[in-house]
């Protein structure tokens, strides 16, 4: 990232939360559930699957993650009762991770009995190294007695990641969303230059569509879309044994191309009223969005 570009980065917290919101708009769904599900069918008509999740994160209380189950529950039922081709993610931390790990393990799995009974799926986020291991610990637990109706994320910046998979792998059938990682993590642990990581995230993509695991290949890389494009192409493999994945408002274009060749795409809707945090670190991640949002305050672009 270059200079300006960090600088750029580091301007976001002083933004006016309604210049933020206003070029947030194209990645956030709504505040509500019916807005999730109002954008999930229009995926769905352009031949476009949707996993949905409600925006929130490392909630402090029982209270809260009570709350934010009951959410999800909701998300679920719209999914049926509206015939979406769509699943439900979840920040563990959401449901009450880093509270106890007893009372996650009561909730998640009060949500894969709803997913299970609807014959969908539930997938667990990776959150920062803090949480790998417990989220990959109850990924293991809840998979024993959910199968296919529960998947997990690894992130391809961690060094750890092709160890975890192999791990993943050799225990049973797996079903995974391979990122590159957006949390800002100790060099030790994560790779942090551009070409390490795509690097890595290719050797994770062989190995898991390679290896028979269900993978998500979630990224906006040109490189490594190719490149996953390139490898299903030569495993002859069909088209219901792995999907692509992106993020609501990011290359459009692009996605529909990947769509249009006959491949599976996914994005990922997120909504709810807290959508400034999710919103703030997506600016983050994407300088150029943010010097637009920039140059607006400045008046630069009258």
């Amino acid at each position: 990232m270059s200079i300006f570009s960090k600088l750029i980065a580091a301007s976001i917290p002083f933004i006016p939360r309604p210049i933020v919101g206003y070029f947030a708009k194209p990645y956030i769904a709504g505040e509500t559930l019916e807005d999730g599900v109002r954008v999930v069918k229009d995926l769905n008509a352009r031949g476009i699957m949707a996993t949905m999740d409600v925006l929130g994160e490392s909630v402090n209380s029982r209270e809260e993650a009570l709350a934010m189950r009951t959410q999800c529950e909701g998300v679920l039922h719209a999914i049926k009762d509206n015939d979406l081709d769509a699943n439900l993610s979840i920040k563990p931390t959401q449901l009450g991770l880093s509270i106890d790990l007893d009372f996650f393990d009561e909730n998640i799995r009060v949500l894969l009995d709803i997913a299970k009974g609807y014959d969908n799926f539930v997938r667990l986020d990776m959150e920062d190294h803090p949480f790998t291991d417990d989220t990959l610990a109850m990924y293991r637990s809840l998979r024993r007695d959910y199968g296919r109706h529960v998947g997990v994320v690894l992130q391809a910046y961690l060094r750890r990641t092709a160890d975890d998979l192999r791990t993943l792998m050799d225990e049973g059938e797996t079903n995974i969303r391979l990122c590159k990682g957006i949390y800002v993590e100790p060099e030790a642990i994560a790779f942090k230059g551009r070409a390490e990581v795509q690097d890595n995230f290719k050797l994770l993509t062989e190995m898991g569509v390679g290896g028979g695991a269900y993978v998500g290949i979630a990224t906006h890389d040109d490189l490594l879309l190719e490149h996953g494009i390139a490898y299903v192409k030569q495993l002859g493999l069909a088209r219901e044994n792995y999907e692509f994945q992106m993020l609501l408002g990011v290359r459009p274009k692009r996605r529909d191309e990947i769509v249009a060749q006959g491949h599976r795409l996914r994005v990922y809707v997120p909504f709810g009223d807290q959508w400034y945090a999710y919103s703030t670190r997506r600016l983050k991640e994407n300088p150029s969005m943010a010097a637009h949002v920039v140059k607006a305050i400045l008046g630069f672009n009258k």
